[in-house]
């Protein structure tokens, strides 16, 4: 027997469609109708909003795990906690570490992402270690250096080939070639943590760059006579921006100018969440360093923000009341467009005909009620 879901409104690739069913036998999407279906289960969502599962493509940590703790178990915490914040698919994020630490992660990743049993491991992204000082947040400098390839070669097979995105700063030595060289290979590189120029952040952009780290954090601002990082991903053509949409990262005027610049479609929200998400206000550390948590902060001893502890079923309220966003364009800037800007949207980010039953129910207001994942409701408010 076929299972359909009903609700009021479904947020498809063709659009928003109203009160309908969706087939989702066998934990796969079929295809939408208004018809109700006969001889079929239904699964009434009555007064609900049916969304594609939420993409988070930049994110440290969750529920007191941190990717850079090299722990197959806490991938797999992390994985399962990220259902009640909406995520279906993501990418473990790293932090500037050594060699061989990255190495060490990348392989432990590269083992368990097909064990875990909640939100959907589609690759990693490797933020750093091709970092310049100037804006190195919580980033450590002693690690920094220029991109090297057999490097990145070495840490791409440890992983069986999952790296899918990896940033650096385009002011550093040999980034045209290494842009250039892994571009090719398929591998996204973004940039960030940099005080490039605007020619410096051109040049890597046409070398094949295109994505810019957190945007507005990290980087050099906007200068009417250097426009910088930022000047950068608001003036550069086929590039998307990072956006962490908690208020406290990037003012949401800020927001709405990106948006308007480059486009809602040329946004990806992010968390850039740490392992205190999910956790009661207190100490945590982010990668090697201790952090504070409170009053919606992460923070460094320097009082340097540090990462988020943001959930990106919050973002897409956020962006909705601040009425920079339409609930469409909130739910594709953290669907959607993550997917597209890390190559993963043959597998995520949309209803698609075909593919995992991945989605969520949302309240006309953004607020969460449940995360289905194959089909198979598996977190309910």
């Amino acid at each position: 027997m076929k299972t359909f879901i009903y609700a009021d409104k479904f947020f498809l690739n063709s659009g928003v469609k109203n009160a309908g069913y969706l087939d989702v036998t066998d934990g796969i999407f079929g295809t939408y109708t208004k018809e109700r279906p006969v001889d079929a289960e239904i699964i009434d969502h009555s007064g609900k909003w049916i969304a594609p599962g939420l993409v988070d493509t930049h994110i440290h940590g969750y529920k007191n795990h941190d990717v850079m703790d090299n722990d197959a178990e806490g991938i797999k915490a992390m994985s399962e906690g990220l259902l009640s914040c909406g995520v279906t698919s993501f990418l473990p994020t790293t932090l500037t570490s050594s060699k061989e630490r990255l190495k060490d992660v990348a392989a432990t990743i590269g083992k368990v992402y097909q064990e875990v049993d909640g939100a959907k491991i589609q690759g990693i992204y490797f933020e750093g270690p091709f970092f310049t000082e100037e804006h190195k947040g919580a980033q450590n400098p002693s690690y920094f250096g220029d991109p090297d390839l057999d490097t990145f070669h070495e840490w791409q097979e440890a992983s069986g080939g999952l790296i899918k995105k990896i940033a650096l700063a385009p002011e550093r030595k040999g980034v045209k070639e290494f842009v250039k060289t892994i571009t090719d290979e398929g591998v996204v590189v973004s940039l960030g943590h940099s005080n490039a120029t605007l020619e410096e952040a051109q040049t890597a952009v046409e070398a094949g760059a295109s994505v810019f780290v957190h945007a507005y954090n990290g980087m050099r601002g906007l200068n009417h006579r250097e426009p910088g990082m930022v000047g950068a991903l608001l003036t550069l053509q086929h590039v998307f921006s990072e956006l962490i949409c908690d208020g406290h990262h990037v003012h949401p005027q800020a927001a709405e100018v990106l948006m308007e610049k480059a486009g809602h479609d040329h946004v990806a929200l992010i968390t850039d969440c740490m392992m205190a998400g999910g956790m009661p206000d207190g100490n945590y550390n982010l990668g090697e360093f201790p952090v504070v948590v409170k009053e919606g902060t992460a923070r460094l001893e320097s009082g340097n923000l540090a990462g988020s502890i943001l959930k990106l079923k919050e973002a897409i309220k956020n962006v909705v009341e601040w009425d920079i966003a339409t609930p469409e364009q909130a739910i594709m800037m953290a669907s959607y467009v993550p997917a597209v800007s890390c190559k993963i949207d043959d597998v995520c980010g949309s209803i698609t005909e075909g593919r995992a039953a991945d989605f969520i129910v949302l309240e006309s207001n953004m607020d969460l009620v449940a995360t289905y994942l194959d089909g198979v409701q598996r977190y309910h408010a």
